[in-house]
């Protein structure tokens, strides 16, 4: 049985930092990835980072290159999402989910994930 939990959002402040975390469980870590999307109030899903977890190759989309960084820990069945120099349009839900792979770069499209988290909610404010 598939099992996501994310955590570590919150309010903070233009500039700052967050990072969050996904628990997952229950699925093999060599044809999957995990990725990150969010959903912004009145906006579709988006992808923003995903990690593929047998080789630890990475995509972004272009809206966090260079700010975000995703990590994983298979060890310890966890995958993390570092946001930093955070702007108020990232505030969204951020939502952790699997996605099955080949050999190709994991892919940022939010219908091809299969497994999903509950989200965590992130807030970019003064």
């Amino acid at each position: 049985q598939v099992q996501i939990v994310e955590s570590g959002g919150g309010l903070v402040q233009p500039g700052g930092s967050l990072r969050l975390s996904c628990t997952a469980s229950g699925f093999s870590l060599d044809y999957y990835a995990l990725g990150w999307i969010r959903q912004a109030p009145g906006k579709e899903r988006e992808g923003v980072a995903c990690i593929n977890l047998a080789d630890g190759t990475t995509s972004y989309a272009d809206s966090v290159k260079g700010r975000f960084t995703v990590s994983r820990d298979n060890a310890n069945h966890m995958t993390y999402l570092q946001m930093n120099s955070l702007k108020p349009e990232d505030t969204a839900v951020y939502y952790c989910a699997t996605i099955p792979v080949g050999v190709e770069p994991c892919l940022l499209v939010p219908k091809l994930y299969d497994y999903w988290g509950q989200g965590t909610q992130v807030t970019v404010s003064s």
